[in-house]
Formats: C-alpha cells, structure tokens, sequence
C-alpha cells in the first residue's frame, strides 16, 4: 500500500503534471484513485489527498465528503465513504471575502496553524472517467479546495500560515480535520 509521504520529500514542493488525457477511464488511473481511498480511509481525521501525498506528481486529489459533515450522534452507524475524484483543477472562482481557519496536513504531521482562506470557492475539474464538472463550496469545502491545489502547485499549508504549533500525534485528534 502507498504511505503518505512527509513535508521533507521533494514531490512535495513539485509542481505537479496535468492527468493525461489517455489516463482517463484507464486501469492506472482507476488504481492510483483506489491506492489514495485505502490511504485515506485509514487516516479517519483525514478529509482530502492530493496525489503528490502519495508521492506521485499528477494534478489529481480526492475528497471525503462524509467527513465533511457534522459529526453523528453518538451510537449511529457511520456515514458510507463518499469520495469525490478532481483531476486537473482549476479556480473558476473564489470569494472576496477571506478568513483564517484552523488547518493542519496529513504530510506535516504534529503541525496545526492558521491559514488564510476563500469562504466560497469553485473549481473546475476531470472526474475519473474525464468529464468536466464545477463544483463550488464554501466553509470546509473552500478550504479543501485550496489547500489541495496548493500541493498540486508545490505549496503547503506552512508556508503562509500563522500560529504554527506542533503537537504530540495523541493530542491531534482534538485538533480537527487534516487536509
């Protein structure tokens, strides 16, 4: 199984390479979107991947939006995963209005800080099968949004965000959500 590779590894500050057009409904890409749900399934405070956090630079990255939602009520069963697959995204639009937000990264591991976001944004993206769609959110979305295209341009959540602390891998769980 793929690891999650660490803020230290190269692919990380790459600027990653379009999905190309023949990868599309093909086998290798079919695996590489499997390969990052089993990874992400087994980080739960995990809520999006980036392929280059599994060390391989494509423009692609998948997000849990069952993760997303509020938590249930204690003794619920849990949500069905619900994974949505973004290939070759792009900003179609993005609010004015920004905020700073809690975040962390699921490659900087023991590091939270405070990142400055969009409330609302969109984006244009592939599916796995390689039809366009627009998606928009606001709130956690937008975040996620963001902070997955900046690992697709080689950034990550540390270079610009404020407050930077780190913390013991036991006291992450009430720290929130990694992007």
């Amino acid at each position: 199984m793929r690891k999650i590779v660490q803020k230290d590894d190269p692919v990380l500050r790459q600027v990653s390479k379009p999905v190309p057009g023949d990868m599309f409904g093909g086998k290798e890409l079919s695996k590489l979107i499997a390969d990052m749900e089993k990874v992400l399934d087994a980080e739960p405070d995990g809520v999006a991947l980036a392929a280059p956090q599994v060390g391989v630079s494509l423009r692609l990255f998948i997000v849990r939006y069952d993760r997303t939602l509020p938590p249930l009520p204690e003794g619920a069963p849990p949500r069905p995963a619900d994974v949505g697959v973004y290939a070759n995204p792009g900003f179609v639009k993005s609010s004015r209005r920004r905020e700073l937000v809690d975040e962390g990264c699921l490659s900087v591991r023991g590091m939270y800080g405070r990142a400055l976001r969009h409330e609302r944004a969109t984006v244009r993206a592939q599916d796995a099968g390689g039809t366009s769609f627009e998606r928009g959110g606001g709130g956690l979305l937008a975040q996620i949004f963001e902070h997955e295209i900046e690992h697709l341009d080689g950034t990550l959540f540390i270079d610009h965000a404020e407050d930077l602390i780190e913390v013991k891998r036991e006291e992450e769980e009430t720290h929130g959500k990694q992007l």
